[in-house]
């Protein structure tokens, strides 16, 4: 059974809302500028903005558009076989979590994460030219997120960052 896209954008708004709300009630940390309350008020804030957006169809346009050219298409080229290796896709998620709890305290944050960014860039078909790039942009942006506005270090293993 589908849900019509109203339900489903106000169930969104609606646990973002609870998140908001239970996460401000956190009690701040003496000492730190950013407490336990700013990432749920933020989650919640944001799925709060992605259930409005949802009720009110921005972007169903692009999903009518998407339809026609389905449609506008021939049978037997929908109907080609994915490759046999795609079906473990569904895997990759939990064997990148796994990967960084063991390898992220020896190795540490920055290549590790610049190994689950490649793996997951190559496993869903983007070219090296656009994965190897962002396979070593993201974990430095990710890092110094984590070290000059939430002032969270990460693991530093082989290749502590520097600043």
């Amino acid at each position: 059974m589908q849900l019509p896209d109203r339900v489903t954008g106000g169930a969104l708004a609606a646990l973002g809302s609870i998140a908001f709300f239970y996460g401000s009630k956190l009690p701040p940390v003496p000492g730190q500028q950013v407490g336990p309350s700013a990432f749920p008020m933020v989650v919640g804030a944001l799925l709060v903005l992605c259930g409005v957006l949802i009720v009110f169809g921005v972007g169903r346009h692009f999903e009518q558009v998407a339809e026609a050219d389905m449609a506008s298409h021939t049978a037997p080229e929908l109907l080609e076989p994915l490759p046999a290796w795609r079906n473990w896709l569904a895997l990759l998620p939990p064997v990148l979590v796994l990967f960084y709890a063991v390898a992220s305290e020896p190795l540490g944050f920055l290549p590790t994460a610049a190994i689950m960014v490649a793996a997951a860039s190559f496993a869903f078909g983007a070219k090296a030219k656009l994965a190897i790039p962002l396979a070593i942009i993201a974990p430095f942006a990710i890092n110094l997120i984590f070290l000059k506005l939430l002032r969270v270090p990460l693991p530093g293993g082989l290749l502590p960052f520097p600043w």
